[in-house]
């Protein structure tokens, strides 16, 4: 009696993600190096383009300067009446105590999901508590990327973490990552995420530990550093080329916007110390005096739009830089343990193909960890696809944005001239002739 010789598995690190259908994927289209996607570009000549949504948009010069930023509403306003899940932070309140002082915000939510008992929920929340959210979510998803928290004990530019402007910041970007979550498919019914929204006491969840987490996350979580990876795939490989040069350009842009903002900042403070010495100028003056105070009132109006384009940029425009550097950490994190559980998989399959003894199949750890990449590969890929489609929605909001209050900045500027202007030209003296 013969026994067949089994059939190996391929690899699946070295499998096409092409061949790979998943149905949370944002687009149909494969990820094929090189892409699009994997290039920074610049279209100067294209006029005409439309939002991931499909809604055109004219980049032609607008009407006024707040007409394109008002025809660029996203997602929030356009699918809305798909969404099932609403989540937002607000109402930051101090609290003080005698072992520490602590900032907490009010989380409230809205559903019309059949998981949660109630329809909406309002729970008051601490970082700690985001902070156990994103940890318990990388344990039991870990193939997913999760979207970052910003960094807990330095924001840069602050120094006093209890400020206003410090607090409002972190606010906004804890919403953002809460609603990251909400929109995410499979995230969103996380059941930690779901304690985190509705439980008024969280500290008995958090005493639980490793209770809750997922067969799928202690698989990957344990995974140990013994094996090596040959190389990592075609895709994968450009996505972490990719994030290495995103890395770079936003740390670029990041550290000239921080050093116009300075520079900004100082030219604030002589404007501001320019301006009263026209006024001070005129109380000694006759026919002078009243272009000189128009001189003075124009440079205090250009202070002002300064400083708001100013605060905007701070508060507006860098934060978004510093989201997705954290977020570029946690999709290589995701990367690294897909190439661990690869490596696993190709390490046994290799185990398989030495062993002298004939086998009628495959062994079952093998299979499973070969469903093991699958899931990984699949859901990595629809991660990305999402991640590229926020990156565009964002950045084009952020940098329409910037446009229209660098216009508001100009128009304000140029209007406060030339209010000026009719101050400085000749009137005709009491004979009704101008003056020689």
């Amino acid at each position: 009696m013969s026994v067949s010789t089994p059939k190996l598995l391929p690899s699946s690190g070295k499998k096409s993600i092409h061949d790979i259908f998943h149905p949370l994927s944002c687009e149909e289209a494969a990820l094929t190096p090189p892409s699009p996607e994997l290039q920074i570009t610049s279209s100067t000549g294209d006029k005409d383009f439309s939002l991931p949504n499909g809604t055109p948009v004219d980049t032609s010069s607008p009407a006024s300067s707040s007409s394109l930023l008002n025809r660029l509403q996203l997602d929030d306003d356009l699918d809305g009446e798909t969404r099932d899940l609403f989540v937002t932070v607000d109402d930051p309140k101090k609290h003080l105590s005698t072992m520490e002082t602590y900032i907490t915000y009010r989380v409230t939510t809205k559903t019309t999901r059949t998981e949660f008992d109630l329809p909406e929920y309002s729970v008051r929340r601490r970082y700690q508590d985001f902070d156990w959210l994103r940890n318990k979510l990388e344990d039991t998803q870990p193939t997913h990327i999760i979207p970052p928290l910003p960094e807990k004990f330095v924001v840069k530019g602050v120094v006093d973490r209890f400020s206003e402007e410090f607090v409002e910041t972190r606010r906004k970007a804890l919403d953002k990552f809460l609603k990251r979550i909400a929109d995410h498919p499979v995230l969103s019914f996380n059941d930690n995420f779901n304690v985190f929204l509705s439980a008024k006491d969280l500290n008995s969840y958090k005493k639980q530990g490793m209770a809750l987490l997922s067969k799928m996350g202690e698989s990957v979580k344990y995974v140990t550093g013994g094996y090596k990876l040959r190389s990592r795939p075609l895709e994968f490989a450009a996505m972490g080329d990719y994030l290495d040069m995103f890395t770079q350009k936003l740390g670029t842009i990041d550290r000239i916007a921080q050093r116009i903002i300075k520079e900004q900042a100082e030219y604030l403070v002589e404007l501001r110390e320019y301006g009263p010495l026209y006024s001070n100028w005129a109380s000694a003056e006759g026919e002078l005096r009243e272009p000189l105070e128009g001189v003075s009132s124009c440079l205090a109006n250009c202070s002002t739009a300064l400083e708001e384009l100013t605060e905007d940029m701070s508060e507006e425009f860098l934060p978004v830089f510093r989201e997705y550097v954290l977020y570029i950490e946690s999709m290589k994190n995701v990367l690294k343990k897909r190439d661990q559980v690869q490596a696993e998989y190709e390490a046994k399959l290799e185990a398989v193909a030495f062993r002298k003894e004939e086998r009628p199949c495959v062994p079952t750890d093998v299979e499973k960890c070969q469903d093991r990449v699958e899931c990984f590969n699949a859901d990595l890929k629809a991660d990305w696809d999402r991640w590229q489609n926020n990156k565009r929605q964002d950045f084009r909001l952020l940098l329409t944005g910037m446009a229209d209050r660098n216009i508001q900045y100009y128009e304000k500027c140029l209007a406060a001239w030339e209010s000026v202007i009719p101050l400085l030209q000749d009137k005709p003296d009491g004979k009704g002739e101008m003056p020689s």
